[in-house]
């Protein structure tokens, strides 16, 4: 017993013994690594701050920074390792990753999609950093385009994280994609109005407001007949096509429409329903001809009510003829 606890005892010893020779290359590696680490995080602001001024580039100055970190991380991670452990080599390392790179594949399938689905969309740019987008039901600003996942903020001051693979696979509207943006609105005016001056009015409102660009010039067409309007719709662009500047010259756009129409006289009707009551009380009831089908009489005849004793008498009639008819038909069948 006593042999066996010494024994064990010894291994011990051993083994403090051998942490306590190899605890300066511990310390050392650890050093190492860390200023790798701080090396990495230096590389990658370096190579943000070069693409920061230039919008074409920026996308790709976040990939090339974050794929210079990693590869400084690895770099160090081999060094740190062969210092503490000397007999150590990176190539044991990298047949490791390959027989288990198969596995790791199935394991972790979703995050390394969004991972390449996020390094295309930093290298083709279909949108940036600051663009407006609108995807699915979510519209917003993109805040930041990560390797897993993109960030928009929305208007109403929320945040809306998108899995990369989503983004790509998906149909995007990028509102910002271009310098200026046209915007459009009906308008329905009535249909005893002259509508070529009423299209004239209502360009000269939208030249009136500062924020609609005078070129590309707005435009105005007649586009439906409506129920109760005749729709104009009017057609004009903002710079910059963002959503606050569409929102402002909507406003003064719609504002100034209305205040040019009402001054001259053109009418902006409202949805109208006349509803006819037909009156089966009139002595004309039963007569396509004649009958009035809930119109006022106007100046012509004026059907006169049914009386009761009118009504008994037709009765009486349509009886009768239907006798007579009943008795003409034995006959017949007698003969």
């Amino acid at each position: 017993m006593n042999a066996e606890i010494s024994t064990a005892w010894d291994k011990i010893q051993s083994m403090i013994n051998g942490f306590i020779a190899l605890l300066p290359n511990i310390l050392l590696g650890l050093i190492v690594f860390i200023l790798f680490l701080f090396i990495a995080s230096r590389i990658k602001a370096l190579v943000k701050r070069l693409t920061r001024n230039r919008r074409s580039a920026r996308n790709l100055g976040l990939v090339l920074g974050r794929l210079a970190q990693g590869l400084t991380i690895l770099i160090g991670l081999f060094i740190a390792l062969s210092i503490v452990i000397p007999t150590f080599q990176a190539g044991d390392l990298i047949q490791l990753l390959g027989i288990s790179g198969v596995a790791i594949g199935f394991a972790f399938r979703d995050i390394l999609q969004n991972f390449l689905a996020g390094i295309l969309i930093l290298l083709t740019e279909p949108f940036q950093i600051d663009d407006q987008i609108v995807f699915k039901g979510f519209e917003g600003t993109v805040e930041n385009i990560e390797t897993r996942a993109t960030t928009i903020r929305t208007y109403d001051g929320r945040r809306i994280v998108i899995p990369n693979s989503e983004l790509f696979t998906n149909s995007v509207t990028v509102n910002t994609a271009f310098d200026n943006r046209r915007l459009e609105y009906d308008v329905g005016i009535g249909y005893n109005d002259d509508i070529d001056r009423a299209k004239q009015l209502m360009l000269d409102a939208m030249l009136s407001v500062d924020e609609v660009l005078k070129d590309p010039a707005p435009d105005v067409l007649a586009m439906e007949l409506a129920e109760s309007t005749v729709n104009i719709r009017v057609r004009w662009w903002v710079h910059p096509p963002r959503r606050a500047d569409n929102l402002i010259s909507r406003d003064k756009v719609i504002i100034a429409i209305k205040k040019k129409l009402v001054a001259n006289g053109i009418d902006l009707p409202f949805p109208t329903q006349q509803i006819l009551f037909h009156d089966q009380t009139e002595e004309t009831d039963g007569n396509r001809s004649r009958q009035r089908e809930g119109w006022p009489a106007g100046k012509g005849e004026v059907p006169k009510p049914r009386r009761i004793s009118d009504s008994l008498r037709l009765l009486a009639q349509a009886r009768s003829s239907e006798d007579n008819n009943g008795k003409v038909d034995s006959q017949t069948n007698e003969q």
